[in-house]
C-alpha cells in the first residue's frame, strides 16, 4: 500500500484525511507544530515539528519511501487564523521553496498542494470560473498561495517523473465547522446576520468530504493516466443564503436577521475594497460583489470525483 506524508496533519483537513487514508489501509506519516490524536495507531507515524524546520521535513522526504506529499500546512482551515500576518507568508515561502524540490528529488512521484479559489483575478460576469480562467490575486493569503503554485510548476518543470496537482478549494465546511458559511450571512460589526431579498443568491463552497474524496480519487488514478494540473475543488451546487440561514437557525443559535439595502450596502463596500480588513481577513465578504453568484466548474475534478457530498448530507 502507498505511503503518504502529509503536513499540516493536525488541522481541520489533516486530521479527516489521515482518518480517511488510515481506514482505506494507507500508511501514513503526519507532521505538524501540534499533538496528533492518532499516534499510536498502525501505519501511523508522527513528527511534531514546524512545517520550516527544514532539516526534520527533509529528512522525513529523503529517509522514507513516500509515494505523495499532500500538502496542508499554511493553510486557512487548517493551521492559520483567518486573519493573514505578515509572518505566515514568510513561513509559507520559507517552506515552499525547499519542500517541494526535496520531495520531487527524493523521488516522491506525487505532490498535492492545497491552495485557494481565490488566487482567480476577480470575476466581472455570471460565467462559471473554470481553470483556464486569469490568476490576479488579490489577497494577502491568495498572493502566498499563488507563490506556492508557482513554486511547485518550476519543480515539477524540472522532474518529469513527479506529478503536481494543484487544489483551488473554494471555502471549508462540515456539519459542525460552519465558520465559512456564517461569514456570509453574518456582519461582526453589527452584530448579528443579515440577507439582502429573500436570500436567493449564492456562494461557492467545499464540503470536507469533497476535498476528502478528491484527493483520494488522486492517489487512486491509474498508471498511466494524466492527472496533474490544476482543479477547482468545490460543492456541484451554490449554497444560497436563505439556505445558510436556515441551516444555522435550524442545527445551532441564530439571533435576529436583518433584510438590508443591497444597493446602499455594496457603494460603501466599493469605496472600501482597498482597506485592509478585506486584503488580510480570509472571512472578510465582499458586499459589492456578494450578490454577483459567482461560482466555480469543478467539471475537470469530477472525472477523478463524484463530489457527492452538500449541505443537506454532510457529516
Amino acid at each position: 500500500m502507498k505511503t503518504v506524508f502529509i503536513t499540516g496533519a493536525s488541522g481541520l483537513i489533516g486530521r479527516e484525511l489521515t482518518k480517511t487514508l488510515l481506514s482505506r489501509g494507507y500508511n501514513v506519516i503526519g507532521t505538524d507544530s501540534s499533538p496528533s490524536e492518532f499516534v499510536g495507531q498502525p501505519n501511523y507515524s508522527f513528527v511534531q515539528c514546524s512545517v520550516t524546520d527544514k532539516a526534520k521535513i527533509s529528512s522525513i522526504l529523503e529517509g522514507s519511501k513516500i509515494d505523495a506529499l499532500i500538502h496542508l500546512a499554511c493553510s486557512v482551515d487548517n493551521d492559520y487564523s483567518n486573519v493573514m500576518e505578515p509572518n505566515y507568508a514568510k513561513d509559507a515561502d520559507a517552506c515552499d521553496k525547499y519542500i517541494y524540490k526535496t520531495a520531487a528529488t527524493a523521488g516522491i512521484s506525487d505532490i498535492l498542494l492545497l491552495s485557494t479559489h481565490l488566487v482567480y483575478a476577480p470575476q466581472k460576469t455570471r460565467e462559471p470560473i473554470r481553470e483556464t480562467n486569469a490568476d490576479k490575486p488579490v489577497t494577502d493569503y491568495a498572493k502566498m498561495k499563488s507563490e506556492s503554485e508557482k513554486y511547485l510548476s518550476a519543480v515539477i518543470k524540472k522532474h518529469p517523473n513527479t506529478k503536481g496537482v494543484i487544489m483551488r478549494v473554494c471555502p471549508i465546511y462540515t456539519k459542525t465547522y460552519i465558520e465559512n458559511l456564517n461569514a456570509r450571512i453574518y456582519d461582526p460589526k453589527d452584530g448579528c446576520a443579515f440577507i439582502y431579498g429573500t436570500g436567493d443568491y449564492g456562494f461557492s463552497f467545499c464540503c470536507l468530504y469533497n476535498l476528502i474524496d478528491f484527493i483520494w480519487g488522486v492517489l487512486e488514478v491509474p498508471a498511466g493516466t494524466n492527472y496533474q494540473g490544476v482543479y477547482n475543488i468545490c460543492d456541484s451546487k451554490p449554497i444560497y443564503a436563505k439556505e445558510i440561514v436556515e441551516y444555522i437557525r435550524t442545527n445551532f443559535k441564530l439571533g435576529p436577521v436583518i433584510q438590508r439595502n443591497y444597493g446602499a450596502d455594496a457603494v460603501k463596500s466599493a469605496i472600501a475594497f482597498g482597506n485592509k480588513r478585506l486584503k488580510t481577513d480570509y472571512r472578510c465578504v465582499d458586499i459589492s460583489t456578494i450578490c454577483n453568484n459567482v461560482t466555480f466548474d469543478n467539471t475537470k475534478a469530477q472525472r477523478i470525483s463524484r463530489f457527492r457530498w452538500k449541505l443537506s448530507n454532510t457529516l
